[in-house]
């Protein structure tokens, strides 16, 4: 993807993500310029008529009740920006400040927000130059917006905080100059119009959605590998079950783990071995199902919020209206957050479990504790499992809902916020977690294959014993990352090496289409 154009229709999920993490080239249609300059003479002839406009002519949160002379619009935005650039911690990552900017640039592209269209190329410029506000991650209340985090992004416009610059750390006057840029004087409502939305939660939404989908898709391949290791029940995943429960999820679990594991030698019939499999392996239908349906509702709402404009008051320059309403409170994608840390932990929850039956000598089918050969002398994937496990606990707390909770502000004027940026910090932390217990059930289940095999071999004579369709090829890109572990080694850096290959969703692309 070479560009994307702002200004006419919605960008896409992929859209967001080619610009914050590929370094895709912003570009602004013409229509949208004659939108922000008709947007802009509305603001205007608001100002020239003296109209009691939040914002514009007035101070803002408690404030509102506050006449503000026209001579003083610029000194007020100013003054806005500067006071609400109070963030604090540590700075969100690069990817999510490219994609906060890209999509505060498509809201204030649409026209309603009365900034000059010179406002909007420069946020375009930053991008396409590299140049990316520090931005530290706590202080948003999810309503009005992002204002803390957002006002450090206007800030680098006005010349003034800091951004980093190809590694270096600027001023913000000195890393516009080094991209050839100049900064701007902000007039009236636009530095209202740059801090008063949802962008930086639905960046970090976007972002974490996108790598929950790979995840997502990387989990029912890693199961269906561990299954076989396992010798699972192929009966559970018959689509005839899935039918008669109805859900969209379950049916299409059921159908990958079919197709991964056509073919395989090492999965059983019902009465084979045993009549029923625990939950963890039966089960794998309704829960990684239940995923699947909720990562598909949020997913709508994060596709609608892209496109949103979220800032207050709004101009609609053709009834030559300015309409004060609250599209800046962040609860749509707040409880979507919650939501999507809710689904991670339950990936992680299952992951978890297989791993360790897949290491319990007490579950495994006989295969030795641990999965060393050698154990005693060598602790095998013991302490994977912990880390796994840990991983896991620490996940079950940050599903706790940050939406759930609210604290007023600005002297009761905003007395219910969403907390969503909160909520969607931590869900981006869950998915790193969630990537990490994953890559370890795949270091598990490949090194549980390699076991099963040579006791198969040995006990029932038989040279070949095939991996499922899918499953194979998912074994060789895990062993291409990891070798057997045959004698003690240091696993951490394999276990982030696939991890770090799962949330990019490289093991869903190995194999193809069979997931």
């Amino acid at each position: 993807m070479n560009e994307v154009i702002i200004g006419t229709n919605p960008p896409s999920v992929g859209d967001v993500v080619a610009v914050a993490r590929e370094g895709c080239q912003v570009k602004i249609h013409d229509d949208a310029e004659k939108r922000m300059r008709l947007g802009r003479e509305h603001v205007q002839r608001l100002i020239d008529e003296q109209a009691v406009v939040y914002g514009v002519t007035t101070g803002f949160g408690r404030f509102s009740d506050s006449h503000i002379s026209p001579e003083l619009s610029e000194q007020l935005q100013r003054n806005l920006v500067r006071s609400h650039a109070v963030a604090l911690g540590e700075p969100l990552d690069e990817e999510v400040v490219r994609a906060a900017m890209f999509l505060r640039a498509v809201a204030l592209a649409r026209g309603h927000s009365g900034v000059r269209p010179d406002i909007v190329q420069l946020l375009v410029s930053m991008l396409n130059n590299e140049v990316h506000p520090c931005v530290p991650q706590q202080g948003s209340l999810g309503a009005s917006g992002d204002l803390a985090p957002l006002a450090h992004i206007a800030l680098v416009l006005m010349g003034e905080g800091e951004a980093v610059m190809k590694g270096r750390r600027l001023s913000g006057t000195e890393a516009l100059r080094s991209a050839g840029l100049e900064p701007l004087t902000l007039r009236a409502k636009e530095g209202l119009a740059l801090i008063n939305g949802t962008q930086v939660m639905t960046a970090l939404g976007v972002l974490a959605w996108t790598d929950a989908g790979h995840l997502y898709r990387s989990a029912n391949i890693i199961a269906s590998l561990s299954l076989e290791s396992l010798r699972g029940i192929r009966q559970a995943f018959d689509d005839r079950i899935a039918r008669l429960r109805g859900h969209p999820g379950h049916y299409e679990v059921a159908d990958s783990i079919r197709k991964l594991t056509s073919g395989s030698d090492f999965m059983t019939c019902q009465g084979e071995l045993r009549v029923q499999d625990p939950y963890s392996l039966r089960c794998i239908p309704q829960v990684h199902g239940a995923v699947s349906d909720g990562l598909t509702y949020i997913g709508d709402v994060l596709r609608q919020e892209i496109f949103a404009v979220t800032d207050n008051p709004l101009l609609f320059f053709e009834s030559q209206e300015v309409l004060s309403g609250g599209n800046f409170h962040g609860e749509p994608v707040a409880v979507v957050c919650d939501h999507l840390a809710l689904l991670l932990a339950e990936l992680g929850n299952m992951s978890e479990r297989r791993t360790e039956r897949m290491l319990n000598p007490a579950y495994n089918e006989g295969l030795p504790a641990f999965l060393t050969p050698k154990g005693g002398l060598n602790s095998g994937l013991m302490i994977a499992h912990y880390t796994a496990a840990s991983l896991a606990a620490e996940n079950k707390l940050l599903a706790n809902p940050s939406s759930a909770d609210s604290i007023p502000s600005s002297a009761g004027q905003e007395d219910h916020v969403s907390l969503g940026t909160t909520g969607a910090r931590r869900v981006r932390q869950a998915v790193f977690n969630l990537s990490r217990i994953l890559a370890v059930e795949a270091l598990a289940a490949a090194q549980a294959v390699d076991l099963r095999r040579e006791q198969l071999q040995q006990v029932e004579k038989k040279d070949s014993w095939r991996l499922g369709s899918g499953t194979e090829p998912a074994y060789r890109w895990i062993r291409n990352l990891s070798r057997r572990l045959i004698d003690d080694r240091c696993l951490s850096d394999e276990v982030e090496k696939v991890a770090e290959n799962l949330r990019a969703g490289q093991l869903v692309y190995a194999c193809g289409s069979m997931e």
